[in-house]
């Protein structure tokens, strides 16, 4: 695979819901990174892997409620920990949940996580994993066996093991997420977690007291039956990766597989809900 990327620099208005969007519907294409500017975002993806109609088929740039254009750049030899470090800020979620990176200081938060910044999606910054990052501070997680569906960095099975849960699974079909995953649950000396590569079909047979799934609606809810499948009686999934207007396919799909619901919260017009087994 060729070392050359290719980087997309959109300029978006409105700027921050735009954002969000376009990082959505771009995060289930070839695209390995994300980078906020002043003016919207650069999307990374592998010049091998970029193809003709790859934005073809994407929402936001032909809807009338957003203004994009875009400009692409050939880029050598990547170096991703620097252009990070030059946009990775720590993150402090209610003050007991502090997400750095290994060149931040260390706080004095309850819960101090270091995430190495790389290419993987999760890094707290997103609305979505920062209220899966309340959730899970609210919620007693202590010997629960936990699965981290669509885990990114492992940030959220980093946290959940912090807490007490375990054995914990978290698994990506993304590579880069597999590799990263790994490395940060080391870094975050995390010894109840096991990173798996693939998808919901390395659910069968296995049973979960806590559900983690952050990822987005369509694939929420084409898997949602071998989530609960797997989760125990009185056992809890988190969910997110979906918008308020989402809210409707999501508790449908959830409340007639025997689910209850118990709380949503919202950042940005971003939710994330929790149910009961």
């Amino acid at each position: 695979m060729s070392n050359i990327y290719l980087g997309f620099h959109f300029t978006i208005e409105p700027k921050e819901l735009g954002s969000e969007i376009l990082i959505a519907e771009l995060g289930e294409k070839p695209f390995e990174s994300f980078i906020e500017t002043e003016t919207g975002i650069v999307a990374y993806i592998q010049k091998d892997l970029c193809t003709a109609d790859v934005l073809d088929d994407i929402f936001i740039l032909s809807s009338p409620e957003f203004t994009v254009s875009y400009k692409i750049e050939e880029i050598d030899q990547v170096n991703w920990n620097e252009e990070w470090e030059k946009n990775f800020e720590p993150i402090d979620v209610d003050g007991k949940c502090h997400v750095r990176a290994p060149f931040h200081p260390k706080t004095t938060a309850e819960f101090d996580i270091v995430i190495e910044p790389k290419m993987s999606f999760g890094t707290g910054h997103h609305e979505t994993t920062h209220m899966m990052i309340q959730h899970l501070l609210e919620t007693d997680v202590t010997g629960l066996k936990t699965l981290d569906m669509g885990c990114g960095t492992a940030i959220l099975a980093i946290l959940a093991e912090m807490k007490g849960a375990k054995p914990i699974d978290a698994i990506d079909i993304d590579n880069w997420c597999y590799l990263n995953s790994i490395e940060n649950a080391q870094r975050n000396n995390c010894h109840e977690i096991i990173v798996y590569e693939g998808e919901a079909s390395l659910l069968e047979g296995k049973n979960y007291d806590l559900i983690i799934a952050n990822i987005n609606r369509n694939i929420l809810l084409n898997d949602m039956q071998a989530y609960v499948d797997c989760l125990n009686k009185g056992g809890i999934l988190l969910l997110s990766g979906f918008y308020n207007e989402d809210i409707p396919f999501i508790d449908a799909s959830c409340t007639e597989k025997g689910l209850t619901y118990v709380k949503k919260l919202e950042r940005n017009n971003w939710v994330s809900l929790k149910y009961i087994n």
